[in-house]
């Protein structure tokens, strides 16, 4: 393996901006329109993201106990097979690679393409420039995967080239989702609309079907179709929640990692979970919930803004002719900067897993600034593969069901590694232990339960995708054992 080694050169500001510039992506301004046509309500719509905040403030702080522990490059992959075993590992670096990491890359990719073709119609994903039979390449993917490569180039460049990007865009897109909070709060408020919202502001209900005409098919939500509608909805929230466990990732490169991964998990996770309440409560207070298929910004409410884009039609009420192309901007900004932070810190659990010998053994180098650039590119192309592959929704699909069943297997570990190493320091201990991360580990698993009744076309082939890992697994123990004999 090379002899070079990390710089640590991610100071508590830095890691904190990764943890805060990966989480909001484009999400937050797109899901909630989904969200909304399966809850049905503005109380239900904030019940799902204050749900998901809860839940990945309870992981956050769970998983600061862990960084503590263990300060070394890979993070959760090595927490994983600290806790367990290889085998436990590799199936998690395995499915980081084939479908968390890269396929989060690939989406907000295509996100970031999506609202470029707002301010330029010649780039939308409609206009084709290849198809050979059913396979189409589009102008759309093409700007997605040349983004892809771009901050690939940037971050094999060095760790303080990868991080001022990361920090210029986290404070930009935080600013610029302060403004429009402050401008729904205060400049725009519509008590209309806020009344209107109120009136039904529990009514649970579900969207099943619909068509140009109208809604054809809903459903009322009570007992458990309520908690099944609120765990299905998670889908989008954590979604856009996600990403707050890859600054571990780059743990090697933290200085003094024992105490900061810990506190830039904690900060960072809450700071994104305000903007998101916030932002939110921003939509219920200048749209209707509520909406039809049809008509104008009004009519149609969160619950079938155009094209999903709720936050593009939040900012159109604000400021009508200007919105649309403003919040194109801001959208731009903030998957720019979390498509940098993803690539950044996905890149190290490839360098440990290779230097465990479970991936190709170059992956496990670093190059001449001290980064894995092998390991960077390696990502890029799989990522670039995806975004010609699959389209947003079911990527998203993908990814949400394998984390969770890697989130529930992380934080049992803390239980294990309480007996397995009672003696290893920590820094920070897990806050609320016992308690909390068993309230995690409940809600995580009661979400999988229902994703894999409620979406199995997309949550069983994310489980297979895990699977898949073992046979790999002993193929390439099997190909090391070789190896180690000629």
């Amino acid at each position: 393996m090379s002899e070079t080694k990390f710089k640590q050169d991610i100071t508590l500001l830095d890691a904190t901006m990764i943890v805060v510039g990966i989480m909001i992506g484009s999400g937050i301004f797109i899901v909630s329109a989904d969200i909304a046509r399966t809850v049905g309500s503005a109380g239900m719509l904030l019940a799902v993201w204050g749900i998901t905040g809860v839940m990945t403030l309870i992981g956050a702080l769970s998983y600061g106990e862990l960084g503590g522990m263990f300060p070394k490059a890979g993070g959760q992959y090595i927490y994983l097979r600290e806790a367990f075993n290889p085998l436990v590992a590799f199936l998690y670096g395995w499915t980081f690679f084939m479908v968390i990491q890269t396929g989060s890359i690939a989406a907000v990719g295509v996100a970031f393409a999506k609202y470029l073709a707002v301010l330029v119609p010649a780039f939308d994903e409609s206009h084709v420039l290849l198809r050979i039979g059913t396979f189409a390449v589009s102008v759309s993917q093409v700007i997605s995967i040349s983004l892809i490569v771009f901050l690939t180039w940037v971050n094999t460049r060095g760790i303080r080239l990868g991080k001022l990007i990361q920090n210029s865009f986290t404070f930009a897109k935080i600013v610029s989702l302060a403004v429009v909070i402050f401008l729904a709060f205060f400049v725009y408020y519509n008590a209309d609309i806020v009344a209107l919202n109120l009136n039904t502001f529990w009514q649970g209900t579900r969207i099943k079907a619909w068509n140009d005409k109208g809604i054809t098919e809903v459903v009322q939500l009570s007992g458990y179709s309520l908690l099944a509608a609120l765990a299905v909805s998670q889908v989008g929230s954590l979604f856009s929640s996600d990403g707050w466990n890859n600054v571990t990732f780059a743990a090697a490169e933290v200085v003094n990692p024992r105490k900061n991964i810990p506190r830039a998990l904690a900060l960072g996770t809450i700071i994104v979970t305000v903007l998101y309440l916030a932002v939110n409560v921003a939509y219920i207070v200048t749209l209707p919930v509520t909406g039809t298929p049809t008509g104008d910004i009004v009519a149609r409410g969160v619950q079938f803004a155009s094209s999903d884009r709720v936050g593009a039609a939040s900012v159109e009420m604000m400021m009508p002719g200007i919105g649309a192309q403003f919040m194109a901007v801001l959208i731009m900004i903030s998957t720019f900067g979390c498509s940098n932070g993803m690539i950044l810190a996905g890149a190290r659990c490839y360098y440990a897993m290779a230097q465990d010998k479970l991936f190709f053994r170059n992956v496990g180098t670093l190059n001449k600034h001290a980064v894995p650039g092998v390991a960077l590119w390696t990502q890029c192309v799989w990522a670039c593969l995806l975004c010609l592959s699959g389209k947003y929704g079911d990527l998203l699909d993908y990814v949400v069901f394998a984390v969770l069943l890697f989130y529930i297997a992380t934080i049992t570990g803390i239980f294990v590694l309480r007996k397995k190493m009672p003696d290893v320091e920590r820094p920070i201990k897990a806050v609320g232990y016992p308690v909390l991360p068993m309230i995690y580990l409940a809600m995580a698993a009661f979400i999988c339960f229902v994703l894999l009744t409620e979406k199995p076309d997309y949550t069983f082939p994310g489980l297979y995708i895990v699977l898949l890992g073992i046979p790999v697994y002993v193929a390439w123990n099997r190909r090391n054992r070789e190896a180690a004999r000629s």
